[in-house]
């Protein structure tokens, strides 16, 4: 290696961090279960399962059932985290969701393991990609994308004194750490983690440290941005995105998911009611082909390139 060349970030998986940090937390406290539907090793949770055998609750492949189990754990006075993979979790268990968890207000944890595209090899059925978009529709429900191991650790501590229901998106694809506070999790407060004159690129999940290589990129063409790591979706840190419209005049939205539906739209409601400028949304645009995590990504522009095309195009 020259004595130019510069040695690439560390990247992390985000599982390893919330499988450390509750139990962590489960030693503190013993209102902490975990249910899963046969997803011990998918979550991370071997560690758990070795030092709290008695708590953790194994439903098997029945997802519907496994949040009506989590709300019954709930209402007896424990605070389940319930771990699986997302597009299971969302997808088959929506109304369980939805109306034993979110319609009681029940404290339960709804930790969506490895979502986006993460198991892209496995095809359209596994992506999870509209979680987002459909759990954004639920009243009482809180939604959180960590960006990094520390957000992902904050959050989970977040979670077990919420008090409240909460999905938590537990990213799958290695990232680098992008936290730079003291505080690396705010409830309903987005960072920004790069200041910036002529554009914001607002991003969430695996797609925070892509947004700040984007920066690193447009710097270099003479382009400020702006950026910022959006990771709670419900609530909006609205105030953020209004002071990004009014003092940068352009918005590049970016996220693992559906455009329709998940923070870009979240991001659009926000702008056409207080300050109208002009966006881009990157996101799937539909259902998504078969193909490894990072070649999925890069198909549909959710990569520094991608984005630096998207404020290029902005910027006109």
């Amino acid at each position: 290696m020259s004595a130019l060349a510069v040695a690439p970030a560390p990247i992390f998986d985000c599982r390893q961090a919330f499988a450390e940090t509750l139990i962590e937390l489960a030693r503190a406290d013993a209102r902490v279960v975990a249910v899963c539907n046969d997803s011990v090793g998918s979550s991370n949770l071997n560690g758990f399962k070795a030092e709290f055998p008695d708590r953790l609750i194994n439903v098997g492949i029945a997802e519907q059932n496994m949040v009506g189990v989590a709300a019954g754990l709930a209402n007896g006075g424990f605070v389940p985290f319930v771990c699986a993979a997302s597009p299971f979790l969302t997808g088959r268990a929506l109304e369980q969701i939805k109306a034993d968890v979110a319609y009681n207000g029940y404290h339960v944890v709804l930790c969506g393991m490895s979502p986006g595209m993460a198991y892209g090899e496995l095809g359209p059925t596994h992506h999870s990609i509209e979680d987002l978009s459909w759990l954004r529709a639920i009243t009482g429900l809180s939604i959180v994308v960590p960006a990094d191991p520390e957000q992902t650790s904050a959050a989970v501590r977040w979670a077990l004194g919420a008090g409240k229901p909460a999905f938590l998106r537990v990213g799958r694809v290695k990232v680098p750490s992008v936290t730079t506070s003291s505080e690396p999790f705010r409830f309903g407060k987005a960072d920004v983690l790069r200041e910036g004159r002529d554009l914001t690129i607002i991003a969430t999940g695996t797609l925070v440290s892509r947004a700040l290589e984007a920066a690193d990129a447009l710097a270099a063409r003479s382009i400020s941005a702006r950026v910022v790591n959006m990771s709670t979706i419900t609530p909006l840190d609205e105030a953020v995105i209004i002071e990004a419209a009014k003092e940068t005049g352009a918005i590049v939205t970016a996220e693992e998911a559906m455009v329709e539906g998940g923070l870009g739209a979240a991001v659009a409601e926000t702008v056409v009611r207080h300050c109208p400028v002009p966006m881009r949304l990157l996101g799937v645009p539909g259902f998504a082909p078969t193909g490894g995590a990072e070649f999925l990504l890069d198909h549909f522009g959710l990569s520094r390139d991608g984005i630096v095309a998207a404020a290029l195009e902005l910027k006109g």
